[in-house]
C-alpha cells in the first residue's frame, strides 16, 4: 500500500481509508477500503482513476485525511503528468459522499497547487508538490501542508467552500481514463 490516509470517524460502523494499492488492477488509481479494527481491510474497491491526457494522467494518490463538509469528504490528493523531463506532481481535489465514501460525487477538473516556487522546482526529486497533512480551521479556510521537490515543508491557505465548488462546479468523472 501506498499514500494511505483514513477518515476520522467511522462511516458505517467501519473505519475507512483511501490508498493506492500496488496492483496491475487499474494500477496508480485511488482506492478505498474498510475495517472493523483497523486491522483487517477489505470490501475494497477503486474509486478515482487517473484522466487520461490530463494533469493527472499518470498516477494519483491520497495525501491528506479527508476533510468532512456538508457536501461531503473532501479528498486532498497529487496526480503526476509525465513530461520528457520526468514527473510533475499537482495537488487536485474530490469530493466524496458522506455517507459512502466510495461514491465520488465530483474531482475537480484542474489541480490546485502546482510547483512554481524554486524549492518546489528544484530539489531532491524536481517539480513536486505533494500533500502531507490538512487542517480545516473554524473560519472555514484549510491550511494545506505539502512537500516541496521532496526537499522542504511548504504550507498555503484555501477557502475550503472553494475547493468543494472546484469539485461541483469544474468536474469531471471519476473514472474517466481510457
Amino acid at each position: 500500500m501506498r499514500n494511505v490516509v483514513i477518515f476520522p470517524e467511522r462511516i458505517g460502523g467501519r473505519y475507512v481509508r483511501l490508498d493506492r494499492p500496488h496492483s496491475h488492477i487499474s494500477p496508480w488509481s485511488i482506492w478505498i477500503s474498510y475495517s472493523p479494527d483497523l486491522v483487517h481491510w477489505g470490501d475494497s474497491r477503486l474509486v478515482i482513476k487517473p484522466a487520461t491526457y490530463h494533469w493527472d494522467e499518470e498516477k494519483i494518490g491520497p495525501g491528506a485525511t479527508p476533510i468532512k463538509t456538508e457536501a461531503g469528504w473532501l479528498n486532498i490528493y497529487h496526480g503526476v503528468f509525465h513530461t520528457m523531463a520526468g514527473g510533475v506532481y499537482r495537488l487536485g481535489v474530490a469530493l466524496h459522499d458522506l455517507a459512502d465514501p466510495a461514491r465520488v460525487i465530483g474531482v475537480a477538473d484542474d489541480w490546485i497547487v502546482q510547483p512554481t516556487d524554486p524549492w518546489e522546482v528544484t530539489g531532491y526529486v524536481p517539480n513536486v508538490v505533494f500533500t502531507c497533512g490538512a487542517i480545516p480551521e473554524d473560519d472555514g479556510t484549510v491550511k494545506i501542508y505539502w512537500g516541496g521537490a521532496d526537499s522542504v515543508m511548504c504550507v498555503g491557505t484555501a477557502k475550503i467552500q472553494n475547493l468543494v465548488d472546484l469539485c461541483l462546479k469544474e468536474s469531471r468523472p471519476a473514472m474517466s481514463a481510457g
